[in-house]
């Protein structure tokens, strides 16, 4: 924490002032008494206090409009748009806050009791950085209930009669933001999309756990001859057609357990000249590292099976339990048992607009292996 790690654990601490709420703000000091650093706490939880500042200043509409704007500056210079992550979490200063920008759309989590807490003001402030046409609460995360806190999606305030249509990358899309996945779009994967570019000219593709369809939609504007993707949500999929079919894109979509698509493509003899994985997070908890880590090599030892030699494999991984030199472990143990040569072209993470914490490698959790497979 002194070197600039955000959290503080329970074990870390010496004693809580008795009486303390989820979600009160509290000061952090050392075993000499010295100020380090201000904070939420949370005295049920194993991260105890997250801390929001290393000065001894209110945590105030002032300071959330801080950070909020410079959160916001920081995705304009970087050439963003109109959609994007605006707040991620502790990568912006607040931890266990997200905003997602869809255009005129907010789409907020609060994550931690100390986030709840601050809640109206966060949306006051919101509405004056960004002057939004609505905004959506999307509390539906398990990781609430971890911090006391209830789940539920709420519309705040303003019109959602549908899916909110927003542009990413020069490509149209309707997100659903009560119902998707997470806030409804996965804004992490927009520059690892943008490298299928130089990669899947005249490649037949296929994106497994497609979702709106954004990885396959980005295949076939880039010229792949053929492109299929599966996800098991036949919302999901029909949603992905329309994507599809607002772009002006062929792509086919087939609604099906994605291991078991594998299983049957590699039955009927199938081969493509690029697989997309990325898949929803397979560990959700440390104690599940070896079971998820078995689910992650099963679907990239099918996919090397079904590739061309020279064929492109595009695998990721969102568990931030898995990191780097395991998720690269896995791959070389499924490249061994499909019998395939492997070679990294590259290893890419999020996008920008989901800036690391160098000192909190749990901020860095989406591994994006690019792999020529011989």
């Amino acid at each position: 924490m002194l070197r600039g790690h955000p959290w503080v654990f329970s074990n870390e601490l010496r004693e809580i002032p008795a009486g303390v709420a989820p979600g009160e703000i509290v000061d952090v000091l050392d075993f000499s008494g010295r100020f380090v650093g201000r904070g939420a706490i949370n005295p049920h939880t194993l991260i105890a206090v997250r801390i929001l500042t290393r000065k001894r200043e209110e945590i105030d509409a002032a300071f959330l409009l801080q950070r909020i704007t410079t959160a916001r500056d920081l995705r304009t210079r970087l050439g963003f748009g109109e959609s994007f992550r605006a707040v991620y979490s502790e990568g912006d200063g607040l931890p266990g806050l997200i905003v997602d920008k869809y255009s005129d759309i907010l789409v907020v989590q609060t994550l931690t009791a100390g986030m709840e807490r601050l809640l109206d003001t966060i949306i006051t402030v919101l509405r004056e950085v960004y002057s939004p046409r609505a905004l959506v609460l999307k509390n539906d995360t398990a990781s609430r209930e971890i911090e006391g806190l209830e789940r539920h999606t709420r519309v705040a305030f303003g019109p959602i009669p549908g899916p909110v249509l927003m542009e990413e990358s020069g490509l149209q899309y309707k997100v659903d933001v009560l119902e998707g996945q997470k806030t409804g779009f996965f804004f992490d994967q927009r520059e690892n999309r943008l490298a299928l570019k130089e990669l899947v000219k005249g490649r037949r593709t296929l994106d497994c756990f497609c979702y709106a369809g954004a990885w396959a939609l980005n295949a076939a504007r880039f010229g792949a001859s053929e492109v299929i993707g599966i996800d098991s949500s036949e919302k999901a999929v029909n949603l992905a057609g329309e994507n599809a079919a607002l772009n002006n894109l062929s792509v086919r979509l087939v609604v099906g357990d994605v291991f078991e698509e594998l299983r049957a493509f590699e039955k009927k003899g199938e081969r493509f000249g690029c697989i997309v994985l990325d898949p929803p997070a397979f560990v959700k908890s440390r104690a599940k590292t070896r079971e998820g880590i078995k689910g992650y090599k099963e679907i990239n030892l099918r996919a090397m099976k079904m590739l061309e030699p020279g064929g492109l494999l595009v695998s990721c991984s969102c568990s931030h339990h898995v990191d780097v030199e395991l998720f690269k472990e896995m791959l070389i143990d499924a490249a061994y048992s499909a019998g395939r040569g492997v070679r990294l072209l590259e290893m890419r993470s999020q996008a920008r607009d989901h800036p690391i914490v160098l000192a909190a490698r749990e901020t860095q959790y989406l591994k994006c292996a690019v792999l020529i497979v011989e």
